[in-house]
Protein backbone atom coordinates (compact mmCIF):
# COMPACT_ATOMS: atom_id res chain seq x y z
CA UNK A 1 0.00 0.00 0.00
CA UNK A 2 1.13 3.50 -0.82
CA UNK A 3 2.35 5.57 1.74
CA UNK A 4 0.41 8.75 2.41
CA UNK A 5 2.29 12.30 3.42
CA UNK A 6 0.00 15.25 3.93
CA UNK A 7 2.04 19.49 4.56
CA UNK A 8 0.48 21.48 6.21
CA UNK A 9 1.41 25.06 4.29
CA UNK A 10 2.71 23.09 1.46
CA UNK A 11 3.14 26.36 -0.51
CA UNK A 12 5.30 28.24 2.12
CA UNK A 13 9.14 28.17 1.49
CA UNK A 14 10.14 24.94 3.84
CA UNK A 15 6.37 23.32 2.21
CA UNK A 16 7.73 23.71 -1.43
CA UNK A 17 11.17 22.65 -1.07
CA UNK A 18 9.59 19.47 1.35
CA UNK A 19 7.12 18.92 -1.72
CA UNK A 20 10.24 19.20 -4.46
CA UNK A 21 12.21 16.91 -2.74
CA UNK A 22 9.53 14.19 -1.90
CA UNK A 23 8.37 14.52 -5.72
CA UNK A 24 12.18 13.82 -6.56
CA UNK A 25 12.86 10.82 -4.27
CA UNK A 26 10.27 8.55 -6.17
CA UNK A 27 12.47 5.79 -7.44
CA UNK A 28 9.42 3.42 -9.18
CA UNK A 29 5.64 3.85 -9.60
CA UNK A 30 5.84 1.12 -6.92
CA UNK A 31 6.95 3.07 -4.23
CA UNK A 32 5.72 6.13 -4.88
CA UNK A 33 4.37 8.27 -2.00
CA UNK A 34 1.15 9.87 -2.47
CA UNK A 35 1.28 13.73 -1.65
CA UNK A 36 -0.68 16.13 -0.48
CA UNK A 37 -0.78 20.04 0.67
CA UNK A 38 -2.99 22.67 2.26
CA UNK A 39 -2.84 26.22 1.85
CA UNK A 40 -5.09 28.53 3.51
CA UNK A 41 -6.34 31.33 1.42
CA UNK A 42 -4.56 32.21 -1.68
CA UNK A 43 -4.92 29.44 -4.38
CA UNK A 44 -1.81 28.06 -5.63
CA UNK A 45 0.18 29.47 -8.24
CA UNK A 46 -0.07 27.52 -11.45
CA UNK A 47 3.66 27.24 -11.79
CA UNK A 48 3.53 25.29 -8.59
CA UNK A 49 0.66 22.96 -9.45
CA UNK A 50 2.91 22.68 -12.94
CA UNK A 51 5.95 21.58 -11.15
CA UNK A 52 4.26 19.29 -8.90
CA UNK A 53 1.33 17.89 -10.83
CA UNK A 54 1.06 14.81 -8.35
CA UNK A 55 0.83 16.60 -5.27
CA UNK A 56 -3.32 17.16 -4.33
CA UNK A 57 -3.82 20.74 -2.95
CA UNK A 58 -6.37 21.34 -0.24
CA UNK A 59 -7.59 24.84 1.13
CA UNK A 60 -8.03 24.78 4.82
CA UNK A 61 -8.52 26.91 7.68
CA UNK A 62 -6.59 26.00 10.62
CA UNK A 63 -8.29 28.23 13.11
CA UNK A 64 -11.65 26.58 12.33
CA UNK A 65 -10.57 23.17 10.95
CA UNK A 66 -12.62 24.31 7.99
CA UNK A 67 -11.35 21.80 5.24
CA UNK A 68 -9.87 18.85 6.77
CA UNK A 69 -13.11 16.81 6.08
CA UNK A 70 -12.39 17.44 2.24
CA UNK A 71 -8.98 15.87 2.50
CA UNK A 72 -10.70 12.80 4.60
CA UNK A 73 -13.27 11.87 1.97
CA UNK A 74 -10.49 12.25 -0.71
CA UNK A 75 -7.03 11.46 0.41
CA UNK A 76 -8.00 9.96 3.82
CA UNK A 77 -5.95 9.15 6.90
CA UNK A 78 -1.98 10.75 6.06
CA UNK A 79 0.79 8.61 7.46
CA UNK A 80 3.04 11.36 8.31
CA UNK A 81 1.59 15.51 8.18
CA UNK A 82 4.35 17.75 8.39
CA UNK A 83 3.32 20.79 9.94
CA UNK A 84 5.03 23.72 8.26
CA UNK A 85 2.50 26.30 8.91
CA UNK A 86 2.21 29.05 11.12
CA UNK A 87 2.23 33.13 11.63
CA UNK A 88 5.56 33.23 12.02
CA UNK A 89 6.19 37.17 12.16
CA UNK A 90 7.00 38.44 15.61
CA UNK A 91 5.34 41.47 14.88
CA UNK A 92 2.44 40.28 13.20
CA UNK A 93 1.84 37.56 16.37
CA UNK A 94 2.40 40.26 19.07
CA UNK A 95 -0.29 42.58 17.37
CA UNK A 96 -3.09 40.02 17.11
CA UNK A 97 -1.91 37.20 19.40
CA UNK A 98 -5.44 35.38 19.28
CA UNK A 99 -4.86 34.52 16.26
CA UNK A 100 -1.40 33.61 16.79
CA UNK A 101 -2.44 31.57 19.05
CA UNK A 102 -5.06 29.89 17.08
CA UNK A 103 -3.17 29.40 14.18
CA UNK A 104 0.33 28.18 15.72
CA UNK A 105 -1.52 26.01 18.24
CA UNK A 106 -2.76 23.05 15.87
CA UNK A 107 -5.57 22.21 18.06
CA UNK A 108 -7.76 21.42 14.73
CA UNK A 109 -5.15 19.78 13.06
CA UNK A 110 -4.79 17.09 15.78
CA UNK A 111 -8.61 16.94 16.53
CA UNK A 112 -9.00 16.07 13.06
CA UNK A 113 -5.99 13.76 13.38
CA UNK A 114 -7.86 12.05 16.17
CA UNK A 115 -11.07 11.39 13.80
CA UNK A 116 -8.85 8.85 12.28
CA UNK A 117 -8.69 6.86 15.58
CA UNK A 118 -5.53 5.77 17.00
CA UNK A 119 -2.39 7.99 16.59
CA UNK A 120 -1.35 6.21 13.29
CA UNK A 121 -0.04 9.43 11.87
CA UNK A 122 3.46 10.57 12.59
CA UNK A 123 3.04 14.23 12.99
CA UNK A 124 6.82 15.58 12.60
CA UNK A 125 5.60 19.46 13.72
CA UNK A 126 7.97 22.76 13.04
CA UNK A 127 8.84 24.98 16.20
CA UNK A 128 11.44 27.51 16.57
CA UNK A 129 14.49 28.55 18.36
CA UNK A 130 12.60 31.47 19.62
CA UNK A 131 11.21 29.35 22.79
CA UNK A 132 14.40 30.34 24.71
CA UNK A 133 14.55 33.36 26.58
CA UNK A 134 17.76 34.56 24.93
CA UNK A 135 19.42 35.26 27.67
CA UNK A 136 22.85 32.00 27.30
CA UNK A 137 24.55 30.41 24.37
CA UNK A 138 23.58 26.72 23.29
CA UNK A 139 20.54 26.12 24.37
CA UNK A 140 19.89 22.21 24.87
CA UNK A 141 16.20 20.65 24.36
CA UNK A 142 15.87 20.22 28.40
CA UNK A 143 16.35 23.98 29.00
CA UNK A 144 13.12 25.40 30.50
CA UNK A 145 11.56 27.62 27.29
CA UNK A 146 11.09 30.80 28.45
CA UNK A 147 10.00 33.18 25.45
CA UNK A 148 9.83 36.88 25.11
CA UNK A 149 7.35 37.14 22.80
CA UNK A 150 4.13 36.09 21.58
CA UNK A 151 5.15 33.76 18.68
CA UNK A 152 7.64 32.44 20.91
CA UNK A 153 4.71 31.59 23.39
CA UNK A 154 2.49 30.33 20.44
CA UNK A 155 5.45 27.93 19.61
CA UNK A 156 5.77 26.93 23.19
CA UNK A 157 1.58 26.35 23.81
CA UNK A 158 2.19 24.61 20.64
CA UNK A 159 4.54 21.95 22.00
CA UNK A 160 2.50 21.40 25.09
CA UNK A 161 -0.71 20.94 23.56
CA UNK A 162 1.43 17.88 20.85
CA UNK A 163 2.89 16.33 24.51
CA UNK A 164 -0.70 16.36 25.79
CA UNK A 165 -3.16 15.32 22.92
CA UNK A 166 -1.05 13.50 20.53
CA UNK A 167 1.24 10.22 21.24
CA UNK A 168 3.55 9.98 18.13
CA UNK A 169 5.56 13.23 17.17
CA UNK A 170 8.86 15.10 16.22
CA UNK A 171 8.99 18.78 17.36
CA UNK A 172 11.94 20.15 15.39
CA UNK A 173 13.22 23.71 16.85
CA UNK A 174 14.27 24.92 13.83
CA UNK A 175 16.48 28.31 13.47
CA UNK A 176 16.63 30.89 10.58
CA UNK A 177 16.24 28.47 7.42
CA UNK A 178 18.03 29.75 4.57
CA UNK A 179 18.75 28.68 1.32
CA UNK A 180 17.70 29.00 -2.93
CA UNK A 181 14.41 30.72 -3.18
CA UNK A 182 11.21 28.18 -4.70
CA UNK A 183 10.28 27.12 -7.48
CA UNK A 184 7.11 28.90 -7.38
CA UNK A 185 8.28 31.86 -5.28
CA UNK A 186 7.57 32.62 -2.06
CA UNK A 187 6.50 36.76 -1.26
CA UNK A 188 8.22 36.63 2.24
CA UNK A 189 11.76 38.07 1.96
CA UNK A 190 14.42 35.93 2.36
CA UNK A 191 17.46 36.34 4.49
CA UNK A 192 20.04 35.34 2.37
CA UNK A 193 18.41 36.98 -0.72
CA UNK A 194 17.69 40.18 0.96
CA UNK A 195 21.05 40.97 2.18
CA UNK A 196 22.71 39.38 -1.83
CA UNK A 197 20.18 42.45 -2.69
CA UNK A 198 21.15 45.10 -0.48
CA UNK A 199 24.66 44.73 -0.86
CA UNK A 200 24.54 44.36 -4.38
CA UNK A 201 23.15 47.55 -5.09
CA UNK A 202 26.06 48.91 -3.04
CA UNK A 203 24.13 49.92 -0.30
CA UNK A 204 25.29 50.55 3.24
CA UNK A 205 23.50 48.32 5.36
CA UNK A 206 23.01 47.78 9.10
CA UNK A 207 23.10 44.51 10.74
CA UNK A 208 22.56 43.39 13.82
CA UNK A 209 26.05 42.71 16.18
CA UNK A 210 24.00 41.41 19.54
CA UNK A 211 21.70 38.74 18.13
CA UNK A 212 23.18 35.30 17.87
CA UNK A 213 20.98 31.97 15.87
CA UNK A 214 21.91 28.85 14.38
CA UNK A 215 20.93 29.49 10.80
CA UNK A 216 20.31 26.12 8.86
CA UNK A 217 20.83 24.63 5.19
CA UNK A 218 16.65 24.12 3.93
CA UNK A 219 17.64 21.25 2.39
CA UNK A 220 19.05 19.80 5.99
CA UNK A 221 15.61 20.47 7.41
CA UNK A 222 14.02 18.80 4.65
CA UNK A 223 15.97 15.70 4.93
CA UNK A 224 15.86 15.85 8.76
CA UNK A 225 11.87 15.57 7.82
CA UNK A 226 12.96 12.72 5.37
CA UNK A 227 14.84 10.30 7.55
CA UNK A 228 11.77 10.52 10.34
CA UNK A 229 9.48 9.96 7.49
CA UNK A 230 11.31 7.56 6.20
CA UNK A 231 12.00 5.37 9.57
CA UNK A 232 7.70 5.46 10.35
CA UNK A 233 7.58 4.18 7.11
CA UNK A 234 10.02 1.42 7.95
CA UNK A 235 9.45 0.18 11.31
CA UNK A 236 5.64 1.72 12.79
CA UNK A 237 7.56 2.64 16.05
CA UNK A 238 6.15 5.84 17.77
CA UNK A 239 8.21 8.53 19.12
CA UNK A 240 8.27 11.14 20.82
CA UNK A 241 10.93 13.44 20.30
CA UNK A 242 12.22 17.30 20.58
CA UNK A 243 14.77 18.54 18.84
CA UNK A 244 16.93 21.45 17.68
CA UNK A 245 17.01 21.53 14.09
CA UNK A 246 20.06 24.39 13.95
CA UNK A 247 23.39 24.61 11.84
CA UNK A 248 26.71 24.29 13.70
CA UNK A 249 27.63 27.96 13.48
CA UNK A 250 26.34 30.75 16.18
CA UNK A 251 26.03 33.55 13.80
CA UNK A 252 24.77 37.59 14.49
CA UNK A 253 23.43 38.92 11.39
CA UNK A 254 26.68 40.93 10.43
CA UNK A 255 28.38 37.62 10.64
CA UNK A 256 25.65 36.19 8.15
CA UNK A 257 25.85 39.43 6.06
CA UNK A 258 29.73 38.85 6.21
CA UNK A 259 29.69 35.46 4.97
CA UNK A 260 26.99 36.91 1.84
CA UNK A 261 29.57 39.46 0.84
CA UNK A 262 32.75 37.42 0.83
CA UNK A 263 30.72 34.58 -1.79
CA UNK A 264 29.25 37.32 -3.85
CA UNK A 265 32.47 39.24 -3.61
CA UNK A 266 30.86 42.61 -2.52
CA UNK A 267 32.77 45.25 -0.02
CA UNK A 268 32.03 44.83 3.51
CA UNK A 269 32.42 47.97 4.19
CA UNK A 270 29.07 48.22 3.23
CA UNK A 271 28.22 46.32 6.23
CA UNK A 272 27.32 48.48 9.53
CA UNK A 273 27.08 46.85 12.43
CA UNK A 274 24.62 48.13 15.24
CA UNK A 275 23.44 46.67 18.19
CA UNK A 276 19.52 45.12 18.61
CA UNK A 277 18.37 47.46 21.33
CA UNK A 278 19.23 50.98 19.02
CA UNK A 279 15.92 50.17 16.38
CA UNK A 280 12.40 49.71 17.98
CA UNK A 281 10.94 46.29 15.95
CA UNK A 282 7.59 46.76 17.47
CA UNK A 283 8.11 43.06 19.56
CA UNK A 284 11.17 42.00 21.94
CA UNK A 285 13.50 39.49 20.50
CA UNK A 286 15.94 37.51 21.78
CA UNK A 287 19.51 37.77 22.01
CA UNK A 288 21.24 34.52 22.12
CA UNK A 289 19.34 31.63 20.95
CA UNK A 290 21.92 29.51 19.46
CA UNK A 291 21.21 26.03 20.24
CA UNK A 292 23.24 22.78 21.06
CA UNK A 293 22.34 20.23 18.17
CA UNK A 294 24.59 17.51 19.72
CA UNK A 295 21.25 15.31 20.04
CA UNK A 296 20.40 15.67 16.70
CA UNK A 297 24.11 14.81 15.06
CA UNK A 298 24.34 12.06 17.41
CA UNK A 299 20.96 10.50 17.26
CA UNK A 300 21.56 7.43 15.26
CA UNK A 301 18.75 8.20 13.02
CA UNK A 302 20.94 10.91 10.94
CA UNK A 303 24.30 9.70 11.56
CA UNK A 304 24.64 8.94 8.15
CA UNK A 305 22.05 10.95 6.22
CA UNK A 306 23.42 14.31 7.50
CA UNK A 307 26.50 14.03 8.58
CA UNK A 308 27.48 17.15 6.65
CA UNK A 309 25.59 19.50 8.73
CA UNK A 310 28.40 19.69 11.10
CA UNK A 311 30.76 21.60 8.70
CA UNK A 312 27.99 23.60 6.89
CA UNK A 313 28.49 26.89 6.47
CA UNK A 314 26.05 29.83 5.53
CA UNK A 315 25.66 29.96 2.50
CA UNK A 316 28.42 27.30 1.01
CA UNK A 317 27.67 28.41 -2.78
CA UNK A 318 26.37 30.96 -5.36
CA UNK A 319 23.85 28.90 -5.85
CA UNK A 320 22.59 28.59 -2.46
CA UNK A 321 22.02 32.47 -2.48
CA UNK A 322 19.31 32.24 -5.29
Amino acid sequence: MKKKVLIIGGNGYLGQHLLQSLSESQKSVEDELLISFTYHSVPPPQLLLQSFPKAIPFQVDLQTGQGFDSISHTFGQPDVVVNCAALSVPRACEAEPTVAMSINVPSSLIKWLSSFGESNTLLIHLSTDQVYEGTKSFYKEDDKTHPVNVYGNSKVAAEEYIFANWSNFAILRSSIIFGPQTISPVSKSLPIQWMDSVLANGQETTFFHDEFRCPIFVKDVVNIIQVLADRWFSDGEKIQLVLNVGGPDRLSRVQMAEVVARVRGYNTSLIKPVSASSIDRGVKSPADISMDITKLVNNTLFLLEIKDLRTNVIPRSRDEIH
